[in-house]
């Protein structure tokens, strides 16, 4: 029985991570046919980064990914705190209004985006697809950061104000460090979406701002260029070593998060930043 679970979960990370490991093996490929191997190569990685409209379009991508999950996940944050505080009956409704951006279909999304900018007189170009790609944010961000604060014990922010901490205060070094895992899932989520994100971006943008997947859905007409695997080699393995510093930083903050006499912080019985027992 374990012999068929381990071959299970090893046939699903198989299905997973087998395309990226092509993708990353013919970044090398010294030919340009998927089908050859003509033996390794660098000159995929030498063209790439010679290539102006792949490198315009990767700035874009990048600049509006960080822009768009840092507002979003600032707006998220301040959102989450308010329908964490409401009634039950207007956050169930609020909750309600913020699946409904997640299960719209995206081309429904960026056609009314679309509309909504043009009848507002916007041209269409980096600020239209920024306001859109923090919009389709927002709710994914909220999703990320509202279940840590419902884990959170509600009584940390009354005994911080109860020893003499500001709200502001209590809030930087109680609440906020409770609910950073959270934050941090949020924004990275965020800006994995702005990455990948295409229909939205193509309904939104004007010319002379591309990102990498309408340049690569243009790209894809002619053929994929060998190019695009030594891009997404590259932004595969950006994003791994992300995630290695984020959950390393993690296992380093989790041991803090105690008191030097065991309990632990998160219970209720210890204020971080704060320094008091309660």
């Amino acid at each position: 029985m374990r012999f068929l679970k381990k071959t299970y979960v090893f046939l699903i990370f198989a299905f997973l991570y087998a395309p990226i490991l092509v993708l990353i093996v013919f970044s090398f490929n010294e030919s340009k046919s998927r089908g050859n191997w003509e033996g390794l190569t660098l000159k995929w990685y030498r063209e790439l980064f010679q290539d102006r409209q792949i490198m315009s379009a990767l700035y874009y991508t990048l600049l509006i990914a960080i822009l768009s999950s840092v507002i979003a996940t600032v707006i998220g944050l301040v959102a989450s705190i308010g329908i964490f505080h409401m009634k039950k009956l207007p956050q169930s409704m609020v909750l309600n209004l913020n699946y409904i951006p997640i299960l719209n279909p995206d081309i429904v999304t960026g056609i009314s985006l679309m509309v909504l900018f043009i009848s507002m007189k916007m041209n269409l170009g980096f600020a239209t697809m920024l306001l859109a790609h923090i919009t389709f944010n927002i709710p994914y961000v909220i999703l990320s950061i509202l279940p840590k604060l419902k884990q959170m014990n509600k009584h940390l922010y009354e005994a911080a104000l109860d020893l003499g901490a500001s709200p502001v205060e209590a809030f930087w070094k109680v609440i906020l460090p409770e609910i950073m895992p959270g934050i941090i899932t949020g924004f990275l989520l965020a800006f994995t979406l702005s990455i990948d994100d295409f229909v939205i971006s193509f309904f939104t943008t004007g010319s002379g701002v591309n990102n990498l997947s309408i340049v690569i859905f243009g790209m894809a007409r002619r053929g994929i260029s060998p190019k695009i695997n030594a891009l997404s080699t590259l932004m595969f393995l950006s994003v791994l070593i992300l995630l290695i510093i984020v959950n390393l930083r993690m296992s380093v903050d989790n041991p803090e998060r105690r008191g030097k006499n065991g309990r632990s912080k998160e219970n209720g019985r210890y204020l971080p930043g704060i320094g008091h027992d309660i």
